[in-house]
C-alpha cells in the first residue's frame, strides 16, 4: 500500500516575496515618526537622572538649530500612549526649546524587554552616577529573571554564580562581584546614597552600610552629622558585623564614629588663632574646652574679686 504524505509546505507571503531592499528600508523609516510629547511617558521609575546642567543648555541650543538628529526611542503601550525607552535628555531639551513633538522610533518591546534596551542605552552614558548604576543593574537584572533566568540580586559571592551575573558583567564589563556591591547600594537610605553620588562617601564603605537597617542608617546619618566625618572602610564593617550580632546600638554608632582614623587629621578645638596661641603645648590633645573653660573661670573670679574691692 502506498501511503499518501502530506509535504508541509511554508510559503513566503506575496509582499515579502516581491519586497526589494529599498522597500525594506522604507518599512522600517516609516517606524520612525514625530509623535506630541503630550502622548509620551517616562518610563516607570527611571534610573537615570536628566540633570540641568551646562550639556543640557548646549542640547538645547543645537535642537532649536538642527532639530533631534537622533530619534528616541519609545513603545506603544495597551492604552494607545507611548513610554518613552531611551531619549530622556532629548525629550527634556525639546521640551524647554519649546517643540511640541519628538522624533521617535516606535519599536514593538514587551515590558522587560524595554527594561533591557533602556538599561543598555543609557549605560553609554560618559558620566554614570553610582546610584544610577545600582538602580539599572537591578532593573536589569529582574528583567533577565523573570525571562526565565535564575537570580539572587543579593547573593553573597558564592551564590553569585547567576547566568544572568555573568551575562550583564560581560556586557557592562564590570566584574560578578562589582555588579552584587552596587546593587547593594539600592539598600542605602536616599539621603546616604545621595552622599555616594556626592563622592562624600567612598563606595566600598557605602556597601557596608547597605547591611544596616533603616533606622541605623539614619542614625549613623545623625552621627556623621555630629562628628563632620564619615566611616572608613574598616569602621563600616565593624558596624556590619555589631548590626549582625544584634548588638548595634545608638551608642555603639556614636562611639565607632567617634574613633580617630589612621589618616584622619586632628580638628583643632578652637580656629580663631588668638586662642590657639595662648593654649599652652603641653595641654593634652583633645582637652583644649576643659583649659580654655578654666581659664575663663579663673579670670571671671578675678573680675569679681575686683569689684569687690572697689566697693
Amino acid at each position: 500500500m502506498v501511503r499518501n504524505r502530506e509535504t508541509k509546505i511554508e510559503l513566503t507571503a506575496y509582499d515579502d516575496l516581491f519586497q526589494t531592499d529599498e522597500s525594506r528600508e522604507e518599512a522600517k523609516l516609516s517606524k520612525i515618526r514625530d509623535i506630541p510629547i503630550s502622548e509620551i511617558d517616562e518610563f516607570p521609575d527611571h534610573p537615570f537622572k536628566v540633570l540641568m546642567d551646562g550639556d543640557m543648555e548646549q542640547l538645547v541650543e543645537s535642537i532649536k538649530r538642527n532639530g533631534v538628529m537622533t530619534p528616541a526611542t519609545v513603545r506603544l503601550k495597551e492604552d494607545g500612549r507611548y513610554e518613552l525607552i531611551s531619549g530622556h535628555r532629548r525629550k527634556k531639551a525639546c521640551e524647554l526649546a519649546g517643540l511640541e513633538t519628538l522624533k521617535c522610533e516606535v519599536k514593538d518591546l514587551t515590558r522587560d524587554e524595554a527594561i533591557i534596551v533602556m538599561v543598555e542605552s543609557n549605560l553609554q552614558r560618559s558620566v554614570i552616577l553610582p546610584s544610577e548604576k545600582a538602580f539599572a543593574y537591578k532593573m536589569r537584572l529582574e528583567a533577565m529573571n523573570r525571562q526565565g533566568q535564575r537570580l539572587d540580586l543579593t547573593s553573597t559571592p558564592m551564590v553569585s554564580k547567576s547566568r544572568s551575573n555573568e551575562a550583564l558583567a560581560d556586557k557592562v564589563g564590570e566584574s560578578r562581584e562589582q555588579i552584587r556591591r552596587f546593587i547593594r547600594l539600592t539598600e542605602l537610605v536616599p539621603e546616604i546614597l545621595q552622599m555616594v553620588d556626592e563622592r562624600q562617601i567612598a563606595f566600598r564603605p557605602a556597601v557596608e552600610i547597605s547591611y544596616l537597617a533603616e533606622e541605623q542608617q539614619y542614625t549613623l546619618l545623625e552621627a556623621m552629622g555630629y562628628n563632620d566625618a564619615t566611616p572608613s572602610l574598616a569602621q563600616a564593617i565593624k558596624m556590619k558585623k555589631f548590626s549582625q550580632d544584634g548588638k548595634l546600638t545608638d551608642e555603639v554608632i556614636q562611639s565607632i564614629m567617634e574613633e580617630e582614623k589612621p589618616n584622619q587629621k586632628e580638628k583643632p578645638a578652637f580656629r580663631d588663632e588668638r586662642i590657639t596661641k595662648l593654649i599652652p603645648k603641653s595641654v593634652p590633645r583633645g582637652q583644649e574646652t576643659d583649659f580654655v573653660v578654666k581659664a575663663l573661670e579663673f579670670y571671671n573670679r578675678h573680675l569679681q574679686r575686683n569689684k569687690a574691692h572697689e566697693r
